[in-house]
């Protein structure tokens, strides 16, 4: 996502970093191992500008001390090879054109007015593939990203126009299924979201932990607004 935006990003030992920022709602490092040199991440990233954020890949840094606060706590999940899964209502396919992907980025977007976030060069990347759940008359009401790695799938921006994570899954889980019979799916999920995903055979196997610039979020009180690195069904 960061490479279809012009934004290129570094891996060393203990993170995942760009040093500007990132596209809406994706994270500017993604720590790779516990127990990560925090200053050293955020020497890494851009914190003067606004919107910074951190993906705590084990829920285990203290971002407070350094402005940050924390956005929400998750669940990494994964499904098995081979897991069956729920007959799917909806065909499917995957986006290959630019047109088809702003059909799909406006059904994902719900109307919130980011559409504009999947760019034409996603589809460049030959381990993305973006899933569509087509309704009878052809409309994409459904959907998923897919990134393909060598031993898993790992599966985000998951959602339905109508029926949320239970209606997404079956149709998600039978594309991957078709695409990556071999692999097992991964991603992460909270809260409504990671209960439709465990409903659909997928298990719990570790926290994660979503860090933002505190002068950025609303009071403690209030609900957030947005909810970066899109990796969950309907979160973006």
């Amino acid at each position: 996502m960061s490479r279809s935006h012009g934004v290129g990003g570094e891996f060393d030992r203990q993170a995942w970093s760009a040093p500007v920022r990132t596209p809406p709602y994706y994270p500017d490092a993604v720590t790779l191992v516990p127990g990560a040199d925090e200053a050293a991440l955020l020497a890494r990233i851009d914190t003067g500008a606004p919107g910074a954020c951190v993906k705590d890949s084990f829920a285990d840094l203290d971002l407070a001390r350094a402005g940050f606060r924390v956005l929400f706590d998750a669940q990494w999940i994964h499904r098995p090879a081979g897991a069956p899964a729920a007959a799917a209502d909806l065909a499917w396919d995957v986006v290959r054109s630019p047109k088809t992907l702003r059909a799909w980025a406006l059904a994902w977007d719900g109307g919130a007015g980011d559409e504009g976030l999947f760019r034409p060069e996603l589809l460049d990347d030959p381990a993305t593939f973006v899933l569509a759940g087509r309704s009878a008359d052809g409309h994409v009401v459904a959907g998923a990203v897919a990134s393909r790695g060598d031993r898993v799938v790992g599966v985000s921006n998951v959602f339905a126009r109508e029926g949320g994570g239970d209606a997404a899954w079956p149709v998600v889980l039978n594309a991957v299924h078709g695409l990556f019979p071999g692999l097992p799916v991964v991603g992460y999920e909270h809260g409504e979201d990671l209960d439709a995903a465990v409903r659909h055979g997928f298990e719990t196997i570790g926290p994660l932990r979503i860090w933002l610039q505190a002068s950025l979020l609303p009071p403690p009180s209030a609900p957030a607004a947005t909810t970066p690195d899109s990796t969950g069904s309907g979160s973006r």
